[in-house]
């Protein structure tokens, strides 16, 4: 395979930055029309588009390899920030950049980190195995509209579940709901106006690889870990 190992560690890269960025909580105004983000959506999706090419070129199998490896790279990225930031700082550091700037930076709570990590999974996880299941029943026709659908429930659950164990309790009712609705629909769109590049890309990496799977007789458990 030429490119998967490529196609893995951007994936990866995708998940780390999404993580770091998804602290920051903004608002933009539209005349009277308040819209709810976090700095992850500006990115985040392109995980649900790389999702769909592991997916559809190599199968759910690999794609669920894929998911677990970007799980445990989240809590090892997770553990090793905790980790340096509990670390006592060395004076000098700690005089010219700051203990409490760097942990006002990069001090994702526990709360926020475990949302993401259990969204991602369950987000992912249902994603792929919408995309692999619509293309048994499909006979690998409709691609288009397979992307398009199993995004939206993925996307959704992973929404829904993030927003609810990050912010749950600490934003008031109104600006939760505007927050995950926002937020799925801003992903959604992003996904939608992706899915032209994303069948081209993935009828070319069909061509490149040489490889279009289909999940038969898979078992499309989440844990499973044999062949």
């Amino acid at each position: 395979m030429k490119i998967y190992e490529f196609l893995i560690g951007f994936f990866v890269g995708i998940l780390v930055i999404s993580n770091v960025v998804t602290i920051k909580v903004f608002q933009i105004k539209l005349g009277d029309l308040e819209l709810v983000f976090d700095g992850g959506a500006l990115i985040f999706p392109i995980s649900y588009v790389l999702a769909d090419i592991f997916t559809e070129v190599y199968g759910y199998k690999k794609a669920r390899k894929i998911i677990w490896i970007g799980f445990f790279v989240l809590i090892i990225f997770n553990v090793i920030l905790y980790l340096t930031i509990i670390l006592p700082p060395e004076p000098n550091w700690n005089s010219s950049i700051g203990q409490e700037n760097f942990e006002k930076v990069l001090g994702i709570s526990p709360r926020i980190a475990l949302a993401g990590i259990i969204g991602y999974f369950w987000g992912e996880f249902t994603n792929s195995f919408i995309l692999a299941k619509m293309k048994i029943n499909t006979k690998g026709k409709y691609l288009w509209q397979r992307v398009i659908f199993s995004t939206l429930l993925g996307q959704l659950v992973d929404t829904i579940i993030f927003c609810t164990i990050a912010f749950g309790g600490i934003l008031d009712t109104k600006t939760l709901i505007n927050y995950i609705v926002t937020g799925y629909f801003y992903k959604v769109t992003i996904e939608v106006l992706l899915s032209p590049l994303t069948v081209k890309t993935i009828n070319q990496i069909k061509k490149i690889e040489n490889v279009d799977h289909y999940d038969y007789n898979t078992n499309f458990n989440p844990f499973w870990i044999g062949d």
